[in-house]
């Protein structure tokens, strides 16, 4: 027998695999194919302080081995999500959820992350600093360590629960970021978020997302995503979710050894929504045919 569970910040969880925000919804839907109990945890819509529509359309482009999106946070506000989407969550979901949190202020932040903080269903808050700082000309709270730290201050002086700063790779310098964000802090780091990418639509000559850029993600960029685990890992002494590409079994224990505690995957959801469950049966045997007995013991393996 194999053990596929790992320890998240005091959380426990029944295996390592856990959809990552944006991609899973709040779960009910996902929950009317199969049981989702059987995942570790799931990372909720991205939630703001106030309901956002979200970017004109069309919003999403395809491209090789991933897509574009500009979804541009479309949710209900934070009030919405914790008197209608969370109530309806908790009958399909009988474990702790992760809330995903972004906001265009540092006071977004704090605000939304203190209401969700007090959620008996919320294990852990994950702080999304991609986001355009709309107090210092659109630049994303993610991009300069002394802004993500003061996130990071921010949110921790109002909640008791865990909180993981999600960063953005679109950075020269991640580590110093992710350290920043460890010395305000932060219980854990979540990386990567997408990559910023672009299509051009040939017949017309025009961007094909109406927003022209937007996020890439999917298989292309796992490997970046699996080299800024293993630089952060290297640089703090807090857990690392790993997110980015993974699309497999195998993906998981790769991003693993590279130095995560547990896996977000993404656009994999959005391709195949039955990715997460077939991960999650897949990872015993593939332990199995690379000899590994406990997940815990490979984390920061390849260091």
């Amino acid at each position: 027998m194999v053990n596929t569970k790992v320890d998240l910040c005091g959380l426990q969880l029944d295996n390592p695999v856990i959809p990552a925000s944006g991609t899973f919804g709040y779960g009910y839907e996902f929950a009317e194919l199969y049981d989702i109990n059987i995942l570790g945890s799931f990372s909720f819509k991205g939630t703001t302080r106030e309901p956002r529509f979200g970017n004109p359309t069309p919003r999403i482009a395809d491209c090789t081995a991933g897509l574009i999106n500009s979804v541009g946070l479309q949710n209900p506000g934070v009030e919405k999500v914790i008197s209608e989407e969370l109530p309806k969550l908790k009958k399909v979901f009988h474990k702790s959820v992760i809330a995903n949190v972004s906001g265009f202020s540092v006071e977004d932040y704090a605000y939304s992350c203190e209401k969700l903080d007090k959620e008996e269903q919320v294990g852990i808050l994950e702080v999304n600093v991609s986001c355009p700082n709309v107090h210092h000309g659109g630049m994303s709270f993610g991009t300069v360590p002394q802004a993500a730290a003061e996130v990071t201050r921010a949110v921790k002086a109002v909640t008791t629960k865990p909180v993981f700063i999600k960063l953005t790779p679109n950075v020269t310098d991640i580590v110093s970021i992710a350290k920043a964000c460890e010395e305000a802090g932060a219980d854990g780091i979540s990386l990567i978020n997408t990559m910023l990418g672009m299509r051009i639509d040939l017949k017309t000559g025009k961007p094909i997302v109406a927003n022209k850029k937007g996020g890439f993600s999917g298989a292309a960029i796992f490997p970046v995503a699996v080299r800024m685990v293993y630089e952060v890992y290297e640089a703090v002494n807090i857990p690392v979710i790993g997110v980015g590409g993974v699309q497999s079994a195998e993906n998981v224990i790769e991003m693993m050894m590279a130095g995560a505690t547990a896996v977000e995957v993404g656009a994999a959801n959005l391709v195949n929504p039955f990715a997460c469950k077939e991960i999650v049966e897949n990872l015993p045997a593939v332990m199995e045919k690379y000899n590994i007995k406990d997940l815990k013991d490979i984390i920061g393996g390849a260091h």
